[in-house]
């Protein structure tokens, strides 16, 4: 199996929606992208800070799915918070707080063992400490990234000189029409390709999503689901699941990405079935795997001509 080094937020949330509250819950992108990928591979490095109110159960959680955590420096003062709360239909959301904490001076620092890695997810951070991070690397053989709407606005030089070096950009629908200036979808993936991403996978929720690479385009269905309890983290659990996948197929083949956005979405489908990432602490590789072959039965169509 392949490396994989995460790099991103580790957070504190405070989650309200139709469900009810949950306040001070694991959160943060390389959070999720870790746990779920540890469900395909091992190697997983993660790189964040936190602060010295961030609980001792949660790195012991992240230890205990398998994922190295010598990168998550813990320093004095307090975590990255988030707070949100949720329509009764979960489709939107609004933001009531955020607090960066310790996050505001965040600045990734690669051990000797990290910067070997194989593959690197940079989390939507400041495309200047994504940039940081890829001149420590020595020569990964996949890079990708996920970015947001505050980057694009505020940042896009520096965003458009990271999208130079990364291999696959993972981006909502409404993050790529506005990166892109164009609203079809299949013209905006192609002007982002444009930039320098040699692949671009666009999220599109309960849409499922949508991979446009040089093999051209592959749809990954949303499983329909009857129970939907909160969507935070849904899109991270995906890049864990796709980055998971990668990295234990070994090789990065059109075949392979196929189904890497497959076990992206089989993990986003269980991320929303709980809080926060509490679904996946009674998650099984069993689990997994019935739920990949789910998702096969759900767009599998015999080949009839006519």
């Amino acid at each position: 199996m392949m490396e994989l080094l995460v790099v991103g937020s580790v957070a504190l949330d405070d989650l309200d929606g139709p469900f009810g509250r949950r306040p001070d819950v694991l959160g943060g992108s390389a959070s999720y992208i870790s746990v779920a990928a540890s469900f395909l591979t091992h190697g997983i490095h993660l790189v964040g800070v936190v602060g010295d109110d961030f609980p001792r159960e949660h790195v012991d959680y992240l230890v205990g799915r398998g994922v190295d955590v010598a990168g998550l420096e813990r320093v004095h003062g307090k975590t990255f918070r988030w707070r949100g709360i949720y329509s009764e239909t979960l489709e939107t959301r609004q933001t009531l707080d955020t607090q960066l904490g310790v996050f505001a001076n965040f600045r990734p620092r690669l051990s000797e063992a990290q910067r070997d890695a194989d593959l690197v997810f940079l989390g939507n951070i400041d495309p200047t400490l994504q940039l940081e991070v890829l001149e420590q690397m020595r020569g990964p053989r996949l890079v990708a990234c996920d970015t947001m709407n505050f980057w694009i606005t505020g940042k896009l030089d520096e965003l458009r000189r990271v999208l130079e070096r990364v291999d696959i950009l993972l981006v909502n629908d409404e993050e790529a029409r506005q990166l892109s200036g164009v609203h079809n979808l299949v013209r905006a993936a192609d002007a982002i390709r444009m930039m320098g991403a040699r692949a671009v996978i666009v999220k599109r929720g309960d849409s499922g999503a949508l991979l446009f690479h040089e093999s051209g385009v592959f749809a990954a269905p949303a499983l329909p689901l009857e129970d939907v309890r909160d969507p935070t983290g849904a899109g991270d659990s995906f890049a864990g699941g796709f980055m998971g996948c990668l990295a234990r197929a070994r090789e990065i083949t059109p075949a392979t990405m196929r189904s890497a956005m497959i076990y992206g979405s089989v993990l986003a489908s269980y991320c929303v079935e709980d809080f926060s990432l509490d679904r996946f602490r009674t998650l099984t590789t069993l689990d997994v795997a019935a739920r990949f072959r789910a998702f096969h039965e759900l767009t599998h169509f015999e080949n009839l001509e006519l």
